[in-house]
């Protein structure tokens, strides 16, 4: 057997083949791969590089797309993918273990070798993450004495047991990079600085504790801890954020490298929340200020974030997970943030030999104007990253006897300190256009069955544990179900009514959180619910009452526990406190006046998510009413563009399709621009057979499940907007012997479209080169538009994946003397699936 072995060198990687059994292998590391650091970066056997790493989390997507979304991260100018470890599906009971399916966290980390890239494994494992109780197994809050995260006996236990699990399958997978595995960092906790300040003393003595126990698991591979200025012992401190190059000084021992375990690409959703982005351009400012200052590792917090499927999201955080990123929910390319990354990421490795061996330094430029620059004069190497920092202005800045346009808030990296190889303002990937298409399947077989809780809502009389007072709803629940009966009966007097006819009693019921549904006699009353930041909530509503005994029914709703902060084992959820006002006699508390209890719902005990539809009795559907489970069939859509179900029409719920929890839904709930935070819901082509599917909802509060649509999801409009005046692609330059060496045939910027895999250019739907607006999929026309440039666009790509346009007024005929001209291309391109031809 030959071994093939590719190992890092200072400038370039050096390819060595081996033969496996099974086929070839290729290899980052070999058994006794030492992975050490100095300040300028970790190193890989003595070797230093550079490190740009990307957070695919392997529950938030079917195992069957990891090959795709590893490769598409690797195509994009990664070399490391970094996933938490999920305590809480590792172990969902206390020594009942799980690394099946999209658990199999063993097969995600094997599929990142195969693909020659090198991992990060954040074992925490409290990993926050947005996750469900930040990772943390439910069944922890009844271990007795327990205070999670700090200096507890009870908890260490626990901790130290599942980190040692996880550690010694790593090993026996031969997955860390001492073993010739591709996980060259590990880390131990989770953004534990401001928890240190909050457990005080207990707190420094946790986390010395847990830096020490990391490292006795004898990895072969540093430890870090994120958020941690004063990592204990030889662990290294890591900066998450925004803008790490400008907030962070980086760790207090110099000898450990500046790391950056999560650059935030987007802005995690909750339900209420109104859109948000990330410009492509603020990403690449935050990164080249990084490297600028000294960083060699950046990862992308998330690259693909995926989907929290049936209830693992956090307290109120929708199902889609940082759809903004590079990779999309879907895993499609989301330009031009995947691109221009992509670009940037070539570009810093133009600058490899500098950056990671040159002398720094620093020269002002200006009022918030600066150049900082990496030299090795005996080399004839050298490097400068020109800076702006006004968020307004552009400017003109002069730097060793040359002028520099450097645009606001932009970094230009000039790859031998005189040529602009890469302008962080400056974009010169294609954008495209995510289009959502109604598919036949929506009306195909439209019908629907359903089985209905609100004609048994339960009362008193039916419940089980008794108590007092309403009980806690997570002890109730125990994280098995979001859904919790609250029932109560009593008495009224006719002198207790209101004698006047325009006056009605009020019930007002207070939670916890985080929603609740109430009946008074069986009869809806309405629905209430909390916020993610205020979840605690009052619903106060009408009601009729009667002469004699009256029931109160309430089915609290959770929406995950809460990932985050001190004491989570403390945090409470449900209905507290309920009284009655409005009656002649008063105010009635009926807070203390025996509560029963029902945890869940009879649908789920009876498993009528599932695909053969449980024990229930189906019926024709009647629509528009609460707590009902309606479900249809649907065959899977033709294609292999992603699945999405349109929730629109719907209230609050869950939704399924063959037995798999796709998340919560909420389209009722409308955040500050009047639409649903989340309404679309992807349904991975894995979960579906070619016909007969089984989409189950549970509807909490009504709605028209005869109008939700079955669409696919297509990013199939690609742009180029581009100036004459940016600088030529990146790509235009690559290092030889340390040096920057052209390799276009000339420095002109260019225009290039590439349609998915097997889809060509069908059409171009706009063209103009002059003074276009607008964005992908809405460009207009400026006043210097030029005709013929829709012709010239045509000739050069329709019929083709890919074609490469000149940015030139030349070219289409653009008048540099128009007032107002930006001497700008814009193209908008249709892409099309491959149409097979008789001969074919």
């Amino acid at each position: 057997m030959s071994l093939l072995r590719v190992r890092l060198a200072a400038a370039a990687v050096i390819a060595v083949a081996a033969l496996v059994a099974g086929g070839d292998a290729y290899q980052l590391t070999k058994p006794g791969t030492v992975i050490s650091y100095d300040r300028r970066s970790l190193m890989v056997d003595g070797q230093r590089d550079l490190f740009f790493s990307g957070s695919i989390h392997y529950p938030r997507s079917p195992f069957h797309e990891w090959p795709d979304l590893i490769a598409r991260a690797k195509e994009g100018g990664l070399n490391v993918i970094e996933s938490y470890v999920f305590w809480n599906v590792h172990e969902p009971e206390m020594g009942v273990y799980n690394f099946e399916g999209r658990y199999d966290m063993i097969k995600f980390f094997k599929l990142i070798q195969e693909h020659e890239m090198y991992a990060m494994v954040r074992i925490g494992p409290f990993v926050q993450a947005e996750w469900n109780h930040g990772g943390l197994p439910y069944w922890l809050r009844e271990v007795p004495d327990i205070i999670f995260r700090t200096d507890n006996e009870p908890f260490k236990k626990l901790m130290q047991k599942f980190v040692t699990l996880v550690v010694n399958k790593l090993k026996e997978a031969k997955l860390f990079a001492s073993q010739g595995g591709p996980i060259i960092l590990a880390q131990i906790e989770n953004e534990y600085q401001h928890m240190e300040a909050a457990f005080k003393e207990n707190g420094t003595r946790y986390i010395e504790w847990a830096a020490k126990m990391a490292i006795s698991t004898g990895t072969g591979v540093p430890w870090i801890m994120c958020k941690q200025t004063k990592a204990p012992a030889d662990v290294i401190p890591t900066c998450n954020g925004r803008h790490c190059g400008d907030t962070w000084p980086g760790p207090v021992d110099k000898n450990k490298p500046l790391l950056w375990t999560e650059n935030w690409t987007a802005q995690y959703r909750v339900f209420g929340d109104p859109p948000s982005q990330r410009s492509a351009e603020d990403i690449a400012f935050a990164v080249a200020r990084f490297f600028s200052v000294g960083g060699s590792m950046v990862n992308y917090y998330m690259y693909h974030g995926g989907t929290n499927f049936g209830r693992t999201g956090a307290s109120f955080v929708m199902p889609r997970y940082y759809d903004e990123a590079p990779l999309d929910e879907f895993g499609m390319f989301k330009e031009p943030k995947w691109g221009h990354l992509k670009d940037l990421h070539h570009a810093l490795r133009l600058c490899k030999n500098a950056l990671l061996f040159g002398t720094p330094s620093t020269q002002p430029l200006g009022k918030l104007y600066e150049a900082r620059v990496f030299e090795i004069p005996e080399q004839k190497v050298c490097v400068a990253f020109l800076s702006n920092h006004n968020t307004k202005e552009d400017g003109t800045v002069t730097f060793r006897g040359q002028n520099y346009f450097v645009p606001r808030r932009s970094v230009s990296i000039l790859g031998d300190c005189k040529t602009v190889v890469f302008s962080t303002q400056y974009v010169n990937a294609q954008h495209n256009q995510r289009t959502f298409h109604f598919t036949d399947q929506t009306v195909q077989n439209n019908v629907w069955e359903m089985y209905t809780e609100g004609d048994k809502v339960p009362t008193y009389k039916f419940s089980t544990d008794r108590s007092e007072k309403p009980l806690e709803a997570y002890n109730m629940t125990k994280d098995k179900t979001d859904y919790l009966w609250y029932t109560t009966s009593f008495l009224l007097d006719p002198e207790d009514l209101p004698s006047r006819l325009d006056i009605k009693p009020v019930l007002e019921a207070s939670s916890h959180g985080h929603a609740m549904v109430a009946f008074v006699n069986k009869k809806l009353v309405g629905c209430g619910h909390g916020t993610k930041m205020n979840k605690a909530f009052s619903l106060e509503k009408p009601i009729e009452v009667k002469v004699g005994i009256n029931h109160i029914s309430i089915l609290s709703s959770t929406l995950g526990l809460q990932d985050s902060g001190s004491y989570l084992e403390r945090r409470q959820a449900g209905v507290h406190s309920v009284t009655i006002q409005g009656l002649n006699t008063g105010t009635l508390d009926l807070t203390s006046n025996g509560w029963g209890h029902i945890v869940g719902l009879e649908g789920e005990r009876k498993q009528a998510f599932t695909d053969k539809g449980g024990e229930v009795q189906w019926q024709p559907a009647v629509f528009d009413k609460p707590l009902t489970w309606y479900r249809r069939r649907f065959d899977m859509p033709t294609g292999e563009d992603p699945v999405v179900i349109d929730m629109n029409p719907m209230g609050k719920g869950i939704l399924f399709v063959n037995g798999e929890g796709l998340g919560r839904y909420w389209s009722s709930y409308k955040h500050a621009l009047g639409r649903p935070s989340q309404y679309l819901y992807h349904v991975p082509r894995c979960f579906l057979k070619p016909t007969g599917n089984v989409l189950t909802i549970f509807e909490e509060e009504g709605g028209r499940p005869d109008a939700i649509m079955i669409l696919t999801v297509k990013r199939d409009n690609i742009c180029s907007f581009i100036s004459e005046t940016n600088p030529g692609h990146v790509r235009s330059w690559e290092t030889k012997d340390s040096q920057l060496t052209m390799v276009a045939d000339d420095l002109k910027p260019r225009a290039v479209l590439t349609c998915p895999e097997k889809k060509m250019i069908q059409q171009v739907v706009f063209a103009s080169y002059g003074n276009p607006l607008g964005i992908c999929g809405n460009y207009t026309f400026g006043n210097c538009h030029t005709p013929k440039a829709k012709e010239i666009v045509e000739k050069a790509c329709v019929g083709k994946r890919s074609c490469v346009l000149a940015v030139s007024h030349e070219v289409y005929g653009g008048d540099l003397n128009c007032p107002g001209t930006t001497a700008t291309l814009a193209v908008q391109a249709k892409c099309s699936k491959r149409q097979r031809t008789a001969e074919q």
